[in-house]
């Protein structure tokens, strides 16, 4: 399995019996939903997660995702009011005087400032939409456009307009704070819209003495609209499929996801593509064939990783979820690969790119059984994953916190190099002998950063084939 699952935690599988199946049956990240609770509810099933890993032997990544500005509607009195098209309603932080039609509470007022005449209001998860038809003293008067049910607390979203609110509540920057304290592997931003966002959160990230990976959660068209620039900063990038369904017309996202994850590709940037892969699997043993078709076009597009949410944190069938998943990457990958056997293209630009480029081609020449990338940072294992080959990449470093940063790479499989060699080269080939996974004779492709002595490490500037 090379394409990466991720799992996201809930009632269903927080118990170390059942984490240690999820593992089992092919999880290699799990998702920490900060939307449903905070630091505390989230120690033991960490403390678990570490030593299950230690009982695995696997690293096992813990992804942070934190709540953002949801927009959400208020607290409607009757609970629920029901729309026919054409019906009107009136949308405001307080009751109107006339009680003549449905009032939705809505207390944003950031948001109202920003509404005009004519704007699209999306509801209850993109089932319910509304147009603005006029400004009323201390709202708006609405009308549907179809017809359906709106409860309290639902979100709202107003396709293609920019909505002024930071990626970082204060909920946020306390629950990041907390996730560092708690040793969280990375960090997914909801909502974002600026590379600032981005930066923002990597200043308290580093401001708590810590340094890791950020995922871009893509949930709004004007994030799309900036991918390069937040793709610059952002070391993850996440194809947040509910919302951005929202803030897009649904003929669109297809190939919209298509062009993210091409993009990622090419800036060595793992990528995740989320929401409803295996919905069915929350009441049902197995999925729709829609739903296996889906996920493997997401992994022939490209994908790094693949998640689930509902499926694994509520769902009645979580680890069977985990193998159906698993199952069905792995028949895409094979497809994958007979694609792309013996034609790897290089696109890229820089001298590590082209140094990963030709590690792929001399693996394949050789018939080496493994491409090894040395890397302090884990760039050249970012960077060899993005070329897909056929080969098992495993890669090397001496750093926790990069060991399990490269668990959202696509083929990569993380191991911690051995600290008491300081040749880059040494270790690599000091792993190759002592590795039982190689036989006598087994060729292998190294890459590795090879420094003169006295200086200081440098970055991947050698190729190796190595034979045991």
């Amino acid at each position: 399995m090379k394409t990466k699952i991720i799992a996201t935690l809930g009632p269903a599988c927080n118990t170390p019996e059942k984490l240690s199946k999820l593992i089992s049956a092919g999880a290699r990240i799990f998702r920490l939903n900060f939307s449903h609770g905070d630091a505390s509810s989230f120690i033991p099933v960490i403390d678990a997660i570490r030593q299950l890993e230690l009982k695995h032997g696997i690293p096992i990544t813990i992804l942070q995702d934190l709540a953002g500005p949801k927009i959400r509607i208020d607290i409607i009195e009757e609970g629920s009011i029901s729309f026919i098209k054409g019906a009107l309603a009136f949308l405001g932080p307080n009751r109107p005087e006339s009680p003549n039609i449905p009032y939705i509470p809505f207390s944003k007022r950031e948001i109202l400032e920003g509404l005009e005449e004519d704007d699209l209001i999306v509801l209850a998860d993109g089932t319910l939409r509304f147009q603005v038809k006029a400004k009323a003293p201390g709202g708006f008067i609405i009308e549907a456009e179809n017809s359906g049910i709106v409860t309290s607390r639902k979100g709202l979203a107003l396709p293609g307009k920019s909505i002024k609110l930071p990626a970082l509540t204060e909920k946020d920057k306390t629950d990041l704070l907390d996730g560092m304290r708690l040793g969280v592997d990375a960090v997914a931003l909801s909502y974002v819209q600026t590379p600032e966002d981005i930066l923002e959160a990597r200043a308290i990230i580093k401001g708590a003495g810590r340094n890791i990976p950020i995922c871009a959660k893509l949930e709004r068209q004007n994030a799309v609209d900036r991918l390069d620039e937040i793709l610059a900063v952002a070391d993850i990038i996440m194809v947040a499929r509910g919302d951005l369904g929202i803030e897009c017309p649904l003929p669109v996202l297809p190939t919209m996801q298509k062009r993210i994850i091409s993009a990622c590709n090419k800036a060595n940037k793992p990528v995740i593509v989320a929401t409803q892969m295996l919905l069915s699997m929350v009441n049902n043993p197995v999925p729709t064939r829609a739903e296996t078709t889906d996920v493997a076009n997401a992994v022939l597009d490209g994908a790094d990783c693949v998640m689930l949410s509902e499926e694994t944190a509520m769902g009645n069938y979580p680890v069977e979820t985990v193998r159906f998943m698993s199952n069905i990457t792995s028949e895409a990958e094979t497809l994958l690969l007979e694609r792309k056997q013996n034609s790897h293209t290089f696109s890229g630009e820089g001298a590590q790119n082209f140094l990963s480029y030709s590690a792929c081609l001399l693996a394949d020449n050789v018939n080496a059984v493994a491409i090894i990338p040395h890397s302090m940072s884990g760039s050249s294992g970012r960077s060899i994953s993005a070329m897909r080959p056929r080969q098992p990449i495993i890669a090397l470093t001496p750093d926790h916190t990069v060991l399990r940063y490269l668990n959202f790479s696509w083929g990569v499989t993380p191991c911690l190099a051995e600290e008491h060699m300081p040749g880059h080269l040494e270790r690599a080939e000091f792993f190759v002998e002592s590795n039982d996974r190689f036989k006598k004779g087994d060729s292998v492709v190294i890459t590795a950063g090879q420094m003169r002595y006295g200086e200081s490490p440098v970055g991947t500037n050698l190729v190796k084939i190595y034979t045991k």
